[in-house]
Order: structure tokens, then sequence, then C-alpha cells
């Protein structure tokens, strides 16, 4: 068997280098150079924790199973080409921004060999594979799905910082319209997925992953309404959590500084965009309320630089973590995104630090932590990198040059911290 990969990111990469690890041909196929050459080379283009990444990659290469190119040609000699390229949303309008993912499939379909099978594993909207793919892939190769085409949608169910583990261990969902293409799938994918594999239809798979993720947003911001609520009524947010859980079958989940990611953020969109007759409303509202926290934080910056006796106006502020997931690079709509623009929108000066995250237009990410510090007014903490629990407190001190930290990820100790800092942190407001 080979299989052509299409898009190596944060998907792409852990499944071909799985699938190459199973005794697979690989081949990844990405129009970002330094991509292909990463891989070729044995690397992994991501940076951040990704336990066991690197060395399957790089187990793959030597054995000559796995390799990487920018050629969609490449895919004209597979038997199987699994898709995972990005699929975001219109920032106004909240609607499916499918570029990537039509260019891909206006590539590959002109290579494609009779009885090829194509995996989606892309996140869609519910009605994607049947009015946008499987169009797409018929008119350039001239095959019929069902007949010399084999079509499935495999949503990936990977995050940051576990990607082999989760694409090894978890179940997956296989939507397919035809009997063959979902045996195929399955042979497929029993190559290194332990665990269940899940037959659907297209449009059942679909929903079922953008489901699961708008579920995910919505708790997410059930547990922040109740951190705002905790701060307007003095309480702890995080005790209450404790005292929450322990009522049977209740399961409430941390909140924070905001809700990042490639998924979270666009998925329940995705959900919602195609409905006519049913208007949403929970959905939308949980949207809302984790889209407002990078917001908050930048009040609460201006509270507690207030308190420490400085305007935000003319102010530095340092922003520690850029990714929105701990100890990864993965800074995809990350909330330290908003929460920069609004911390510039009121005047202040912001300095990016992260020591896993690149810089991206606009936004210039440092790993010197003592430059990011120095002269500060105040610090806001949006990511809990593993570094940023450990932080000296006495050398932030010596390094800044007003004293407020503002804690958007529970990760410090307000005890502790409190009469060295002016203390704020969402969900907390016993300070």
């Amino acid at each position: 068997m080979k299989v052509a990969v299409v898009g190596l990111g944060y998907v792409g990469i852990p499944v071909a280098a799985a699938l190459a690890s199973s005794g697979v041909r690989v081949v990844g196929i990405d129009i970002d150079v330094a991509k292909a050459e990463a891989v070729t080379a044995g690397r992994s283009p991501l940076e951040g924790e990704e336990p066991g990444l690197e060395d399957v990659i790089a187990q793959g290469v030597a054995r000559r199973r796995l390799t990487a190119t920018r050629d969609h040609a490449a895919a004209g000699t597979a038997d199987v080409v699994v898709v995972s390229v990005e699929t975001p949303i219109d920032p106004d309008t909240k609607d499916p921004q499918y570029k990537a993912l039509k260019s891909a499939l206006r590539s590959l379909s002109r290579h494609l060999k009779r009885g090829a099978l194509v995996s989606i594993e892309s996140t869609i909207a519910p009605g994607t594979m049947a009015k946008v793919v499987r169009p797409i892939l018929e008119k350039g190769s001239g095959l019929r799905v069902g007949k010399g085409l084999y079509l499935v949608h495999c949503p990936e169910r990977v995050t940051a910082g576990k990607l082999l583990y989760n694409l090894i261990h978890l179940d997956r969902v296989i939507g397919a319209e035809d009997p063959v293409s979902l045996r195929k799938a399955i042979r497929l994918y029993s190559r290194f997925v332990q665990g269940r594999l899940h037959g659907t239809d297209w449009v059942s798979a679909e929903i079922t992953k953008t489901a699961e993720n708008a579920y995910r947003d919505v708790q997410i911001a059930f547990a922040n309404e109740v951190a705002l609520i905790c701060e307007d009524l003095g309480a702890n947010a995080y005790r209450v959590r404790e005292l929450v859980n322990t009522c049977p079958g209740r399961d409430m989940l941390a909140p924070g500084a905001g809700v990042g990611g490639h998924c979270i953020p666009k998925d329940p969109w995705l959900l919602v965009s195609p409905v006519i007759h049913q208007k949403p409303v929970l959905i939308p509202a949980a949207r809302e309320v984790n889209d407002y926290m990078p917001t908050r934080m930048a009040q609460l910056v201006e509270e507690a630089m207030r308190e420490a006796g400085r305007r935000i106006r003319g102010s530095r502020v340092a922003v520690l973590g850029f990714a929105y997931r701990e100890n990864t690079d993965d800074a995809r709509n990350s909330p330290a995104i908003p929460l920069v623009r609004e911390l510039r929108r009121r005047g202040a000066d912001v300095a990016i630090h992260d020591p896993f995250a690149k810089s991206q237009r606009g936004f210039t990410v440092t790993k010197d932590l003592k430059a990011a510090v120095a002269g500060a007014d105040c610090l806001a903490l949006v990511t809990a990198h593993d570094r940023y629990k450990r932080l000296d407190f006495a050398k932030l001190r010596r390094w800044m040059r007003h004293r407020a930290i503002v804690d958007g990820r529970n990760a410090f100790d307000g005890a502790v911290v409190k009469g060295r800092f002016v203390y704020r942190a969402i969900g907390k407001g016993e300070f």
C-alpha cells in the first residue's frame, strides 16, 4: 500500500508518521517548502512537546517509508490519499472558507488512479462532502464515487501536545456512502488506530465532528460565565469548580483567558452554517462568551495597573504565552491575539513572550523572558506553559517597572503572589 498525505500540519504529520511506522510507504504533500524539507530530513516541523513524534518521523525516513514533496503529482501512484488541509471560517460572516480544500482537491483529482481511496480528515460543515468534495474529485478525475473512486470522511481527533497518542488511541468515525469505500477505509485506519472504528454516512460524520467541538465550546463557556459571576460576587471560581464536581454527574471545566486552537473557535460555526429552518441559539451564545474572555483579560490588566499606580495608556504590558495550548507552538486562533489587539487599542506597548510559538505578521514573539519583562508595568499570563509555573518572582520584581500580574490560567497561587504584586485573575474575585 502507498499513501499520499496532503497537508503536513498538526493532522497530516502524525498521520503520515503513524502510517509509515505501520509499514506503509507514505509521501507527504505540502505547498510549504520548509515543512516538506523538514519531514524529508527526518525532522518534525512542529515545535513544542509532542511525545514520540520526532522519533517516529526519523524512523520512517530512515527506513525509506516516509518522504515529502510539494508536487501533487506524487498522489498519482497512491492507493490512498488522505487530505488534511485547513478549513477556516470568514472572520466576519462566520461562513466556511474552503479555498485550501478546493485547491488541494482540484490539484490531486487530476492525478488520482482508478480504485484509489480518498479520505477527508479536514473538519468541514455538514453537506460539504456531497456539495463540494465529491463534485470536484469526480470532475477532475473523470471517475465516479463508488465506481472507480472511493471516498470517506474520517475527521481527525488530534490535539496539540498529544498528537500521536490521540491518533492511535481514540475511536474514529468513518463516513461513507458505499460499502467498498467503508471497507477500504477500515483496512487503512486499522493499521494504526487502536480505538474503535465507527462507520456511518457522510453527513452524520460531518455533524459528529463539528458537534463534539461545539459541545466542548459550550462547556467552556459555562465555566467562563461562572468565573465572571465569581469575580463579581467575590468568590474563587476554581474552588467553586471543585465543589460543583463533588456532585455526581457534574464535570465543570476550568475557566480561562479564552479559547483557541484550529477547531473549537470555528467548528461550532461550521455546524450551524448550513442550518436554514432552525435558528441555533445556545451555540452562538457560547461563542460570544468565550470570545469575550480576552477582553475581560484586558479589563483586568487595566484594573491591576490602576491599583499599581499606572495608567494603561503609554504603559508596557508583557503577555506571557502566544500559543493557545500549554507546552506547544500552536498559536492558531490563540486568545493572545485579540488580547494584544485590545491592549494596543487601549494604548499599551505590548511585548510577547513564548518559549515555543513563532512570530507572525503583526505579532513579534520573543523567547527571551527578561527582554519581554524588562520595564514592564504588568504581566498578563495567557498560556499555562510549565515554564511560567516556575517563574522566579524575585527576579520579576527586579526586572519590572511597576508590579502587577493578571493570571488568565490559574497558574499562580494568589496568596503567594499578593503582597509582592498587585494580583488579578480570571475567576478570582476575592482579591
